[in-house]
């Protein structure tokens, strides 16, 4: 149960970091990395946020089966 932990906070920091690059990139107007249309780094970063909610409720389901 650890483990989920630990990855929920890997992939909260990493969203939290391409918001903040592609929100930068987005208002300075140059590529990151070569990638032209900022609205892709959101969506990785969508999807990290909703893997980082589902580890949270797995091991949240993993606690009450337990007990």
């Amino acid at each position: 149960m650890k483990l989920f932990k630990v990855v929920a906070w890997a992939c909260g920091i990493l969203a939290a970091i391409i918001i903040i690059v592609g929100s930068i990139c987005l208002l300075s107007g140059k590529p990151f990395f070569g990638i032209r249309h900022m609205v892709n780094s959101f969506h990785v970063a969508n999807s990290l946020l909703l893997m980082a909610i589902l580890c949270v409720l797995a091991r949240q389901g993993c606690l009450i089966k337990k007990d």
